[in-house]
């Protein structure tokens, strides 16, 4: 729609790049945003004609991994950007033709990886600038495409999956952290599949052990798991994924690790035994034992922890002596395994979440709880924000999933007088909500932790693939 030369669009738009070999492109119009961004990985610098040229691949429909398009671009320029979320991020600058309707003018586009995002092109007010206004309450001024169209446009670029093959063992397929590695390890070209952990069960042969899904389905030739095991599985979980290491398939996280990991007692002694600090704790079988648990932990405030709970519940704050007498005897009264543990009153109610990936830290991020909450770490009552860490805690973070055997873990730690202390260290930790904080991601850093350990590699654009245009 025209009005005075201009165009008038909606919030999201139908663009095309010809340019790049697009011809059809859902867009965010974000008059906030002042530059413009298109969704792309496998990003590779090179020279053409003493020129900085990059190539790179775009994923150009949401949610859609199997279409892909190579493209190719001069480089204009090398900029730091800052998202909305206040994230800072060095991008490749590039310049080529967009098209809305039967209009078409110059852009600059910045290439990110917008796996997190929903829409694989943002629109900024750079772009728009004495051609464009925006009606945020409307959509698809200039037409919807067909999905008949879309699949026609781009059938040269649909590939079928030809990687490995990698199986994700979890309870809840629609849990957002299980979506993003599926589609993470789609995007890369692996077939994934989910298995539903209770539905999967074991052939126990010296010959020939197996492992079956519902309805008879052997998974024997599965090249890796990733196992995202429920607290309340993890016994069988374990034992599934100790079934699939017998028999040669590659486990992102072994049996051995994941079980030591939800064992809190184990891991705080394991962590210990490796000059690794944690808050002063104190563990008892007898009650009567209550006051000199708390004068372990230096008195009142104190925290008490349930050994079995779930990671980040079954967590209270005693503000009181009597209070904490009175949590440990009801506790104990329910024959329950407790910790107490030192209660660190300069942390503010923040703790740091650091994702270790194959010995390094991915990112991290600060989780602030609101007031009336005085642990971070929980589901609920919190916020987080992007933050830099120190050396010391990202070495604690790799040391600590080292000693765990963890080759995939969310690494808890809290800030202190004395340092940095490690408060758990999580063999399932949540995706969703650190790639969203940061930007980052998580999820492709896990999949390539497999490509790496079984030497599989995806060919990548090189410039000996370019060709000069015509």
């Amino acid at each position: 729609m025209k009005n005075d030369q201009k165009i008038i669009v909606g919030s999201e738009e139908w663009c095309a790049l010809p340019l790049l070999g697009i011809p059809a492109i859902k867009a965010r119009v974000d008059s906030g945003a002042r530059t413009s961004a298109i969704h792309a990985f496998n990003i590779k610098a090179f020279k053409r004609e003493d020129a900085a040229w990059v190539s790179f691949e775009v994923h150009p429909l949401q949610n859609n991994r199997r279409t892909i398009v190579r493209c190719e671009a001069e480089v204009v320029d090398k900029r730091v950007v800052k998202s909305s979320s206040g994230i800072a991020e060095k991008r490749y600058v590039i310049r080529t033709q967009l098209q809305h309707g039967d209009m078409s003018w110059d852009v600059e586009l910045t290439l990110t990886n917008r796996d997190s995002m929903g829409y694989r092109m943002l629109l900024g007010r750079e772009a728009m600038m004495g051609r464009i206004l925006v009606d945020p309450a409307a959509g698809f001024l200039g037409g919807e495409v067909p999905e008949e169209m879309l699949e026609e446009q781009y059938s040269n670029h649909t590939r079928e999956s030809s990687g490995l093959n990698i199986g994700l063992l979890a309870s809840n397929p629609d849990l957002p952290s299980n979506v993003r590695i599926m589609e993470a390890g789609e995007e890369r070209g692996h077939r994934m599949h989910f298995y539903d952990i209770k539905q999967c069960y074991m052939k126990l042969d010296a010959e020939n052990p197996e492992v079956h899904y519902r309805g008879g389905r052997i998974l024997n030739k599965l090249d890796a798991v990733i196992p995202r095991i429920r607290p309340d599985l993890t016994f069988y979980g374990c034992a599934l994924v100790r079934q699939f290491e017998s028999i040669g398939i590659y486990s992102l996280n072994s049996a051995e690790a994941i079980g030591s990991s939800r064992d809190k007692l184990f891991s705080l002694q394991m962590l210990l035994r490796n000059g690794l600090s944690i808050p002063t704790s104190g563990f008892a079988d007898s009650p009567i034992e209550t006051s000199e648990l708390i004068d372990m932990v230096n008195g009142a405030p104190l925290v008490v922890k349930l050994l079995e709970g779930p990671q980040g519940r079954g967590v209270v704050l005693a503000e009181t002596r009597k209070a904490g007498e009175s949590l440990i005897n009801a506790f104990k009264s329910l024959q329950a395994n407790l910790l107490v543990q030192e209660f660190i009153k300069e942390a503010d109610g923040k703790d740091l979440r650091l994702f270790v990936v194959d010995g390094k830290v991915v990112t991290a991020m600060q989780r602030q709880a609101v007031a009336g909450d005085f642990r971070a770490n929980l589901n609920r009552s919190v916020s987080a924000s992007t933050v830099k860490i120190t050396l010391e805690e990202k070495r604690l973070a790799t040391k600590a999933a080292k000693v765990m055997g963890l080759k995939v873990a969310g690494v808890d730690i809290i800030r202190s007088r004395k340092g940095p202390l490690l408060l758990e260290v999580n063999s399932s930790p949540r995706i969703e909500d650190i790639e969203e904080v940061t930007g980052k991601d998580v999820a492709g850093a896990m999949i390539s932790a497999i490509e790496r350990q079984l030497g599989w590699k995806r060919r990548l654009a090189t410039p000996l693939d370019a060709k000069p245009r015509s």
